[in-house]
């Protein structure tokens, strides 16, 4: 058996077409959609993946920007930038790029952020319309990761899911999008118990434990869907997931590559979510 590679980029490339439409359709009513990033510090990591962000809004034709603030920026005066593009009606998005620094504290920044204009969905507001069922911004890495199961016709109602991650960014918020298609759910973590053989009995397994190359043959169910959100370096400075992709490959029936699986669809969610708010915040102001 060789796994079925699930290609992000292949669908986030699908899925841009038709953001563009709807981008174009927008300006023909005056609209263009904004998004502001707002990014603190010189972590190569945020730069790169902020710049990516910013091509891609760039080439959608959003008024896109990206705000560059000093490490040492206090909590006070970066509050008062969430607080200003709050209330500027030409962005629809705020995204503040994590991590912040030490001196800031990350929740009360997100949780500062007006919740129409949350297109990463960390909001506790959106967080909790997740919890009960009733989703409006959702976080993007979990929304893209259920894109690619429907896309590859991934069958959830009734199977069972186990996800590897307990964070507030992946695993809680995918381990409630599965169950809401009907899949039985355990969220596992590093410290859990006989954890290959709790995944071994998965038919749809997400890995979002940030240890490269973590999840070997001996975690996966044959023909099982597995999906690697990992992104780490090995010794030589080569992108690698949580999931040791070639020996995986050999048993799973579905898996998706790292790079170019799950991290092309983290951003074009984060597009799509703010092309949807540039729609919604029209639609209230035309009735008042």
């Amino acid at each position: 058996m060789s796994a079925i590679i699930m290609s992000g980029k292949l669908l986030a490339d699908e899925m841009t077409i038709e953001m563009q439409n709807n981008v174009n359709k927008l300006k023909e009513e005056g609209i263009i959609p904004g998004l502001v990033v707002l990014l603190v510090g010189e972590d190569p990591a945020s730069q790169t993946y902020v710049r990516n962000k910013e091509k891609r809004a760039k080439s959608l034709g959003f008024h896109s920007l990206v705000k560059r603030y000093p490490a040492d920026i206090s909590e006070e005066k970066l509050l008062n930038e969430v607080i200003r593009y709050n209330e500027d009606p030409s962005f629809h998005g705020i995204l503040v790029q994590l991590p912040l620094p030490k001196q800031i504290d990350s929740d009360k920044i997100l949780n500062a952020i007006d919740s129409v204009k949350d297109v990463d969905g960390f909001h506790p507001v959106n967080m909790g319309k997740l919890l009960i069922g009733q989703p409006d911004k959702i976080p993007c890495t979990p929304y893209g990761i259920m894109k690619l199961l429907e896309r590859y016709k991934i069958e959830i109602e009734g199977k069972i899911a186990v996800v590897i991650g307990r964070s507030n960014i992946v695993g809680k918020p995918m381990a409630q999008l599965l169950m809401m298609k009907n899949a039985t759910v355990t969220v596992a973590h590093s410290r859990t118990k006989n954890l290959a053989e709790l995944a071994r009995t998965a038919d749809i397994l997400v890995v979002a434990i940030g240890r490269g190359n973590f999840v070997t043959k001996e975690f996966i169910k044959p023909g099982a869907a597995v999906i690697d959100v990992g992104m780490n370096r090995d010794q030589n400075g080569k992108l690698i997931g949580d999931v040791k992709s070639d020996e995986v490959a050999e048993v799973a029936g579905y898996l998706t590559p790292v790079p170019k699986g799950v991290g092309p669809m983290t951003i074009t969610m984060l597009l799509y979510q703010t092309i949807e708010s540039a729609k919604k915040i029209a639609a209230s102001s035309k009735k008042r």
